[in-house]
């Protein structure tokens, strides 16, 4: 047997034993893996998701199937043993460490800005003729109005308690979906409040925890998912899928992939 050192610096006996490893040529950044170790053994560090301590890593695999690019494996090597006690430590350190980045606790309603209401949605107006009768090119058409009728709409601000939640047909999108789509409005807004965020630089996990009491104080009758045709966008499906199952509601899912041009 062999030794290293652990996360402390402490020499530690290593073992014949199954552990994650990821291919750094076929890792592309997404970060999907990283919410799936409960250990907090995969973190991105320099754009590769990377296991920062074999003690951390069981080796049970959890993460597999959760990378779009087939970079996370399954081996058998020489590692540390798995350390329940490390990574106890290390779980907590993370809290600690994102702690001073949250905001702290605000009274209902603090900031105006994120008070949740419903926004009213305009009919098409007719563009106005010049006065000899032609349309300027300038203003042929009139600009498409907003059909959006909620606010917030970023998924992290959203409380579930809005009423215009209630019984309703949840649009989830990726952030990019409304950039990279023209007809975004008229094709997907109309009568559907909407939530957008970005599974690849958000928190994962907080928004599968925020969907999940959407889902059981709202009673959403359905969510639809629209994300990019890149494989980080695809978590925004998952998000909507493990809330689902979290909050234990029969919630139908739908996604829809809207492609670059």
């Amino acid at each position: 047997m062999a030794s290293t050192l652990t996360p402390k610096g402490l020499t530690q006996t290593m073992m014949l034993r199954d552990i994650i490893e990821i291919d750094e040529t076929k890792c592309d950044g997404c970060g999907l893996c990283v919410p799936a170790c409960e250990e907090g053994a995969i973190q991105i560090i320099g754009g590769k998701a990377r296991v920062v301590s074999d003690s951390y890593c069981d080796g049970l695999g959890a993460c597999l199937g959760h990378c779009p690019r087939g970079a996370i494996s399954n081996v058998q090597r020489a590692a540390a043993p798995f350390d329940h006690q490390a990574v106890t430590e290390h779980l907590a350190a993370g809290q600690r460490n994102r702690a001073p980045q949250q905001a702290p606790a605000a009274p209902p309603m603090q900031c105006p800005g994120t008070a949740p209401r419903q926004l009213p949605v305009f009919a098409t107006a007719p563009a106005a003729p010049c006065a000899g009768g032609a349309r300027s090119p300038a203003i042929a058409a009139a600009p498409a109005p907003s059909r959006l009728a909620n606010w917030p709409v970023q998924l992290h601000l959203l409380p579930p308690t809005a009423p215009f939640l209630r019984d309703a047909d949840l649009l989830l999108v990726a952030d990019c979906v409304p950039v990279a789509c023209a007809d975004f409005h008229a094709r997907f807004l109309d009568g559907r409040p909407v939530a957008v965020g970005c599974p690849k630089l958000d928190d994962v996990q907080a928004y599968v925890h925020k969907l999940a009491a959407i889902d059981q104080i709202a009673h959403l009758r359905s969510i639809t998912v629209v994300h990019m045709d890149v494989p980080c966008c695809l978590g925004m499906l998952r998000v909507a899928r493990a809330a689902v199952q979290r909050a234990g509601i029969e919630v139908p899912v739908e996604g829809i992939c809207v492609e670059r041009h």
